[in-house]
C-alpha cells in the first residue's frame, strides 16, 4: 500500500521537476533581457523577438503549472508564501504579464506606444522575473518572516492559518544579501541559456558572434555567484525536523544532506557539469550550436537537486525567522492523503504532456530563424 509519506516525497519530487523545467525554460526571458543588449539593427531585434516569441507560452505555461501544483499538493505553503509574500510573488506575475501584453501587441496596426516601448517590457520580464524567482527560492535555504497557527482554524473573529510577520508580505526577502546573490545567478544563468538558445535557433553569423561574446560576459558573474550561494548553504546550519515534529538548527545540514543523499548529490554533480561543458564549449567552438541542449538538462537536475536539498532527509523546506516552529516541512503543510493519491493519478499524464511539448518544439524549430524568413513571414512579433 502506499503511504502517506511516500505520497508526500513523491509530490515534492513532482514540484522539483516543474521548478527545473521552469528555471531551463527562462532562457526566453534571458533572451529578452538581451534585445538591445545584443541587437544593434532592427532586424537583429525583430530576430531575437521572434525566436523567443516561438516558445513563450511554454514558459509561462509551465510557471502556472507549477503555482498550480504547490497549491493542490502543499496548500499551507501556497497560503502561507503566496498570501503573505504577495508583493514578491505580485511582481513576478506582473513582469510575466507584461510579457504576455508585449508579444501581442507589439507589432499590431495601430500601437500607439510604439514596438521599444513593448520590447522593454519584455527586457523588464528578461530581468525581473528570473531574478525575483531566484530571491524566492533562495529563501526555501535562509528563511522567510512568517508565522503559522493553526489553532486559528474555524475562529469565527480570526480564522487565518499563517500570516506575515511584519509589514513587507515579502520585500523583505530583498534585504537578505544571500537572496540577492542567488537571485542575481539565476538572473545571469537565463541570460546564458537565452544566448545558448539564439545560437541554436537563429541561423546569422553576425548575431551568433554577438551572442558567443554575451555568453562568456554572463558565464563569468553567474559562476562566481553560483559558487558563493553553494559554499554559503553548504556552511551554514539548516533547519532539521525530528520525528516529533519539532524544528531544530543543525550545523552543517545541507552538506549532511548531499552526504545522506548520494543520488541527489550524483544528480547536482552532473547537473552543475553539464552547464560547464555545454557553456564552455560554446565559448570556444564556433561551430558548436547545441550547448542549449546540455545546459538545459544540466540546469534541469541541479535545480531538482536543490529542491530535494531543501525539503528531503527531515528538512523544513520554508523555514520561519520568525517562529522557528511555523517552519514548514513536507509531513506539516501537504494536502491530506485521498488528495495527493487522487493527484498522483492525474500525474502520469506528465510524460504525455512532455511528448507534446517535445513533439511541438520540434516542429516549430524545425528549421533555424533567419533574416530572409522575418521577410516572408506574416505572422510576426
Amino acid at each position: 500500500m502506499i503511504t502517506y509519506e511516500f505520497l508526500q516525497q513523491y509530490w515534492w519530487l513532482v514540484i522539483s521537476l516543474l521548478a527545473g523545467l521552469l528555471v531551463f525554460l527562462m532562457f526566453v526571458q534571458g533572451a529578452n533581457s538581451l534585445i538591445f543588449a545584443v541587437g544593434r539593427t532592427e532586424e537583429e531585434k525583430k530576430l531575437i523577438v521572434n525566436s523567443t516569441g516561438r516558445k513563450w507560452e511554454f514558459t509561462f505555461t509551465t510557471l502556472v503549472t507549477f503555482g498550480g501544483a504547490f497549491f493542490a499538493s502543499f496548500p499551507l505553503f501556497y497560503s502561507t508564501s503566496f498570501g503573505g509574500a504577495y508583493w514578491v510573488w505580485m511582481l513576478i506575475l506582473v513582469s510575466f504579464v507584461l510579457q504576455a501584453v508585449s508579444y501581442e501587441f507589439q507589432s499590431k496596426p495601430g500601437n500607439i506606444f510604439g514596438s521599444k516601448v513593448y520590447r522593454r517590457f519584455l527586457v523588464f520580464n528578461g530581468i525581473f522575473g528570473p531574478f525575483l524567482i531566484g530571491v524566492a527560492v533562495a529563501t526555501f535555504f535562509d528563511g522567510s518572516n512568517f508565522i503559522v497557527n493553526k489553532a486559528s482554524m474555524g475562529l469565527l473573529d480570526n480564522n487565518t492559518i499563517s500570516h506575515w510577520a511584519n509589514a513587507s508580505h515579502g520585500l523583505d526577502a530583498l534585504l537578505d544579501p544571500w537572496n540577492l546573490i542567488f537571485g542575481f545567478a539565476v538572473m545571469f544563468l537565463a541570460r546564458m541559456e537565452g544566448s545558448l538558445y539564439m545560437i541554436n535557433n537563429i541561423n546569422d553569423k553576425e548575431i551568433n558572434g554577438k551572442l558567443r561574446v554575451q555568453l562568456l560576459r554572463d558565464t563569468v558573474p553567474f559562476l562566481i555567484l553560483f559558487l558563493a550561494f553553494l559554499a554559503h548553504i553548504l556552511v551554514k546550519d539548516g533547519y532539521a525536523v525530528s520525528a516529533a515534529g519539532v524544528v531544530s538548527m543543525v550545523p552543517y545540514k545541507y552538506a549532511l544532506n548531499l552526504l545522506h543523499m548520494p543520488v541527489v548529490a550524483v544528480m547536482f554533480l552532473v547537473g552543475v557539469l553539464l552547464v560547464l561543458y555545454g557553456t564552455i564549449r560554446s565559448i570556444i567552438s564556433k561551430k558548436y550550436i547545441r550547448g542549449i541542449w546540455s545546459v538545459g538538462i544540466g540546469t534541469t537536475l541541479t535545480v531538482i537537486a536543490l529542491f530535494l536539498l531543501a525539503g528531503y532527509n527531515n528538512t523544513a523546506y520554508y523555514p520561519s525567522n520568525a517562529d522557528l516552529q511555523s517552519s514548514l516541512y513536507l509531513g506539516n503543510s501537504c494536502s491530506s492523503y485521498f488528495t495527493l493519491q487522487v493527484m498522483s493519478v492525474v500525474s502520469l499524464l506528465v510524460p504525455f504532456v512532455l511528448a507534446y511539448i517535445i513533439y511541438a518544439w520540434r516542429a516549430i524549430d524545425k528549421r533555424s530563424l533567419t533574416k530572409d524568413e522575418l521577410k516572408e513571414d506574416e505572422q510576426l512579433y
